[in-house]
């Protein structure tokens, strides 16, 4: 898959899960939330198995800590959805920062190979701007959260897919 296939299909994923943000606001955080509980619990499984199953002391330990509190996040998240639905978003929120600010570097870097690098510039900003309002206003609710989120995902996958179909047109040219 070339480059510009891997944009435009970045962009698609943006696009769909904006559309279910919007049409099912209330369960969109608490779904994240689940399945950062179920995630956290299987990885902190594994890593008991891992740790138990080793031969020797050596990383052992670190596998089996790693499998206790992999486990005890797990459940923690479900005992405290609304507190870990919080972190979560504070997570998503320094997620989007870091990623506009790697778009904008993206680009810079891009401008002598491409034109129309200012998709890229415009895609940073809206994952920046997105991050700092999900940092100012973090108690919302699920659903403005969820809101915000989806026309995030949209505008950005967007955005992603207009410099996909561009990069593919200059490739096939």
């Amino acid at each position: 898959m070339d480059g510009s296939s891997v944009l435009i299909v970045r962009g698609l994923v943006g696009v769909a899960f904006g559309i279910i943000a919007f049409l099912w606001p209330g369960i969109t955080i608490a779904v994240l939330v689940a399945i950062f509980g179920a995630y956290a619990i299987i990885d902190g499984a594994t890593n008991l198995v891992l740790g138990f199953s080793r031969t020797g002391a050596n990383g052992r330990w670190a596998h089996v800590l790693q499998g206790v509190v992999g486990i005890g996040a797990g459940v923690l998240t479900f005992v405290w959805p609304a507190i870990t639905g919080l972190v979560l978003i504070s997570f998503i929120a320094a997620w989007a920062v870091v990623t506009g600010v790697f778009e904008i570097a993206a680009a810079i870097s891009l401008r002598r190979v491409i034109t129309g690098e200012w998709m890229l510039v415009l895609s940073g900003i809206v994952s920046i701007l997105f991050g700092i309002l999900v940092f100012a206003f973090p108690v919302a609710g699920a659903v403005g959260i969820s809101w915000i989120f989806g026309a995030y995902a949209m505008a950005a996958g967007i955005i992603l897919i207009s410099l996909g179909v561009r990069l593919r047109r200059l490739v096939l040219t």
